[in-house]
């Protein structure tokens, strides 16, 4: 499949900004089953941009602009493609061993709750592939729509036990919780799905390691693993470590965060 993808993030500030630092995740890693046709990431005022690889593998992108800076646009637009793989991750850097992903954040902890919803939801399934995929259909039978919305910071235990404005985010870090509570090594992905509507946010999902197969995806806001629609941008423990945008600013005021994003299909590859 063929994907376009324009994402546009506006940042504006009440007052005039001394410096700000920005860690880009906003570029995507060819693998054996998403090659980058064309990638541009640009920002609307002098700035230097330097890339680069974080330590789980991802392409970043540095941007430092110095002020005075009232307002900053940072726009990225490409093309990928993609192709049916099941949900298996093949070919994309890996400098991290799965044990790594066991670790658990303050987002990804567990609770009595949480343990007791993936025991059942993982029922009588005795094969690791099988309880993974059983997990996954429990959580989107849980919270059957959920959209992609900015992130507002919520752990996996407040998102489940609260049950209202779950986002893609949230069900991902609840999917992560739940399988390395089960001793099953699970990471944050970020990137973008196409659909036919304009999305406020990245889209978000999650890969267990499965023994003899390797890493899977997961998408429990779908109940299924990602497919060819799917394009994977950045890996992390939780949500904060794969973010698309974070970084730093010098400067008094309030900052105002807008986020323009179109996924389309272009076609599918013969």
């Amino acid at each position: 499949m063929r994907i376009a993808i324009e994402h546009k993030t506006h940042y504006r500030f009440s007052e005039p900004q001394a410096r700000i630092v920005q860690m880009l995740r906003l570029t995507p890693c060819d693998t054996q089953d998403q090659t980058v046709v064309s990638w541009l990431v640009g920002v609307d005022c002098d700035a230097r941009l330097r890339d680069g690889t974080d330590g789980y593998g991802n392409s970043v992108t540095m941007l430092y602009a110095e002020g005075p800076i009232e307002a900053l646009d940072i726009t990225v637009t490409g093309e990928v493609l993609t192709s049916e793989a099941s949900g298996v991750v093949r070919g994309a850097p890996e400098p991290l061993p799965p044990l790594y992903y066991m670790r658990m954040t303050p987002r990804t902890k567990s609770s009595d709750a949480l343990f007791v919803f993936a025991a059942d939801g993982v029922g009588t399934a005795r094969d690791q592939l099988e309880q993974l995929h059983s997990l996954n259909a429990a959580f989107h039978a849980r919270f059957p729509c959920v959209p992609d919305l900015p992130d507002a910071g919520c752990t996996a235990v407040k998102a489940f036990e609260g049950g209202k404005d779950v986002s893609s985010r949230d069900v991902a870090q609840m999917f992560i919780a739940a399988s390395r509570g089960l001793m099953i090594p699970a990471r944050y992905v970020s990137g973008y799905r196409a659909e036919d509507a304009a999305q406020s946010a990245p889209h978000a999902w999650a890969e267990a390691y499965v023994e003899g197969l390797g890493w899977v995806g997961f998408d429990p806001s779908t109940g299924l693993s990602p497919d060819e629609s799917y394009v994977r941008v950045a890996i992390g423990l939780d949500a904060s470590s794969a973010a698309a945008t974070g970084g730093m600013r010098i400067g008094q005021g309030q900052e105002q965060l807008a986020v323009d994003l179109h996924v389309d299909q272009l076609g599918v590859e013969e």
